[in-house]
């Protein structure tokens, strides 16, 4: 095969990721502070005596070396639920994973369970800055969520959420349902900023991931259409020689 197809080889497989990448940010455009991904691309130049052009761009090794996390925060939505709870700006709520180890989210959307005691949606407890688990007595009826992440009732202050962030936020990682899990050390945030009756929204913007994914179906289409000409334009050749060589 020619160095052209194997360029466009190269192309074709990292545009296959980067879709897939898309489509996975639009199956979370509704989920609750679900953080976009991108991919990171490399493109190796080598000299080309033709000067070959795939669509109106000159060939090239294409490589699709990582992904990256878009951070950016979404949207607040105002919920009205008591229990739902976004930060502004960084940070990260601590909750404790199925097997004690400390996980973290963005994801606010907390409930009580059967016991009075605030977890996840999952069922996962929510940490305060000490490191507990948080319980309401049954008659605490008004929960009062401030914004420095101190809870409290009518029959007083339950405790603080704990509120941390990191020193290479982006190699956090996805440990499902909205979780994070690192080996760093998380740094407590003493004063974070948090709305009570209010989520964070995923910061994909669906318009702007369909203009993505149209892009890259056009340039699918166009390197792929390159493919069948080099194929065709091969099999000419071979044809040909072929017949000089029975003549």
């Amino acid at each position: 095969m020619e160095t052209s197809s194997y360029i466009a080889l190269s192309r074709l497989g990292a545009l296959r990721r980067e879709m897939s990448t898309i489509a996975n940010n639009m199956a979370n455009m509704n989920t609750t502070s679900y953080k976009g991904e991108r991919m990171m691309f490399v493109d190796h130049i080598t000299r080309s005596k033709s000067g070959d052009f795939i669509a109106d761009q000159r060939l090239s090794f294409t490589r699709d070396v990582a992904s990256y996390r878009d951070t950016s925060e979404g949207t607040i939505e105002q919920t009205g639920n008591p229990l739902d709870i976004a930060i502004h700006g960084d940070g990260y709520f601590v909750v404790q994973g199925p097997n004690g180890a400390q996980q973290y989210t963005r994801n606010g959307n907390f409930r009580l369970d059967n016991t009075g005691q605030m977890v996840t949606q999952n069922g996962q407890p929510v940490l305060t800055d000490a490191g507990a688990p948080i319980f309401f007595a049954p008659e605490d009826t008004n929960i009062v969520v401030n914004g420095d992440g101190t809870i409290s009732t009518e029959n007083g202050q339950i405790g603080k959420l704990q509120v941390v962030t990191f020193d290479r936020p982006l190699a956090l990682q996805r440990a499902g349902n909205g979780l994070y899990t690192t080996d760093q050390a998380a740094i407590p945030i003493d004063r974070p900023q948090l709305a009570q009756h209010a989520l964070e929204r995923s910061n994909v913007e669906g318009v702007l991931e369909m203009t993505r994914m149209i892009e890259v179906s056009r340039r699918y289409k166009s390197t792929q259409s390159f493919i069948d000409k080099e194929d065709e334009r091969i099999r000419k050749a071979i044809n040909e020689l072929a017949k000089v060589g029975s003549n």
